[in-house]
């Protein structure tokens, strides 16, 4: 008899209590119910899968990588901001050392052993694969209703980029050949390249990143995508515009508020951007019906991707351009608006928002120290994981 997903979390749990726990507990004494969340996750993600191990090889052989990695799992559920926290915690409570692998305080690498290793795992990506893993293995079977899309800003504590000085040079000599060539006769202003006859023209569609993405690979849309720190702008539901430093971090999230995708962007970079990698990355993954989007994914080619793979497309019309509704009404211009069903179903959007608010208040998405791109992403995905699980035996309740 094929058990479903429900009825299998259920016995993972029920496992986890009556026999994992007491036994640990014999061992370790009264476990904590950080300590069990910890036990849970560890027992539920495939670690040991992707870890690399240097066992038979020549040479100095390194740190148990196995044990950082469960460590680094252990500061995203303990909620630790720096790593130096997590080496105190380490020190100091001998059940959450032997729950991650070691069993004397001495063995315990130092902090830039632990720096290493997290470099390492960046590279690699070793939470993304694990995550992936481990949505593959518990949601296959699933039929998903609703996937939810939004981003969330991430700020970072880190410089742009540097220019080079002879990228300067030359950005400085293009731009002085560019005011040469646009010279013209004082009192006269030439017409705009993009106004043609008082009107203002659209672009080219197929000077667009989203038609480009329409034609491009999975692993092509998302190196096309600037992941470089940046500045980020968005506009609040009352008008009001906040500023951060740093990147965006895009989710799709699945009923029972459950992480199945996630991309790292630069914060300039505009949520329409990301949505259909995200769309083909969480098609791979999981069975699903509906997409649920804000107006900021409100664009022909979005609809057409989506709809294309058989999803039912669900976003909240934007209503672009200066004249508010009355005047629309006045003119005899047609507004958009949802239909009864579509706004019912609209409603279980809010579950990104609550994903979005755990990863920060719960699980270190607030408090990034590292710097670049692929290191950040490897801490947010650390947080991903054990939010996900977290999620997963929820089911089980």
């Amino acid at each position: 008899m094929k058990l479903t997903l429900r009825q299998q979390i259920t016995q993972f749990a029920r496992i986890l209590q009556t026999g994992l726990f007491q036994v640990l507990q014999a061992e370790l004494g009264e476990l904590t119910g950080p300590a069990k969340r910890l036990i849970a996750t560890l027992e539920m993600i495939p670690l040991a899968r992707f870890v690399p191990t240097n066992r038979g090889w020549v040479g100095r052989p390194s740190k148990d990588r196995l044990a950082i990695a469960s460590a680094f799992v252990a500061k995203a559920v303990y909620g630790f901001s720096t790593t130096r926290q997590l080496l105190d915690a380490l020190d100091n409570d001998p059940q959450l050392r032997q729950i991650c692998g070691w069993k004397g305080a001495c063995r315990i690498p130092h902090e830039a052993t632990f720096s290493r290793a997290f470099g390492e795992f960046a590279r690699m990506e070793l939470p993304q694969f694990v995550h992936e893993a481990l949505i593959q293995e518990t949601q296959h079977n699933r039929l998903i209703g609703h996937i939810a899309r939004d981003s969330t800003a991430i700020e970072a504590r880190e410089r742009f980029p540097e220019t080079t000085p002879q990228a300067v040079e030359e950005k400085a000599s293009e731009s002085s050949v560019a005011r040469s060539k646009s010279v013209r006769k004082k009192g006269r202003r030439g017409p705009h390249k993009r106004w043609k006859g008082g009107q203002r023209q659209p672009a080219r569609r197929e000077s667009t990143r989203l038609h480009r993405q329409r034609t491009m690979s999975l692993p092509q849309m998302l190196q096309d995508l600037p992941v470089d720190c940046s500045i980020g702008v968005k506009t609040s539901s009352h008008g009001y515009r906040h500023y951060w430093r740093g990147y965006k971090l895009h989710l799709d999230i699945a009923d029972g508020q459950i992480p199945i995708s996630a991309v790292l962007t630069g914060a300039r970079v505009h949520d329409s951007q990301v949505a259909i990698p995200l769309a083909t990355m969480t098609s791979r993954r999981v069975t699903y019906c509906y997409e649920l989007m804000d107006s900021a994914y409100d664009a022909q080619e979005i609809r057409e991707h989506s709809e294309s793979m058989g999803h039912v497309v669900i976003i909240d019309p934007k209503n672009a351009g200066r004249k508010s509704q009355a005047e629309k009404l006045i003119l005899g211009q047609p507004i958009r608006q949802l239909s009864w069903a579509e706004a019912d179903r609209y409603k279980e959007r809010t579950m990104v928002e609550r994903v979005n608010g755990r990863l920060k208040d719960e699980y270190g998405a607030r408090t990034v120290r590292v710097r670049g791109a692929t290191k950040v992403m490897a801490h947010l995905m650390f947080g991903v994981l054990a939010l996900t699980v977290d999620q997963i035996l929820k089911l089980a309740k």
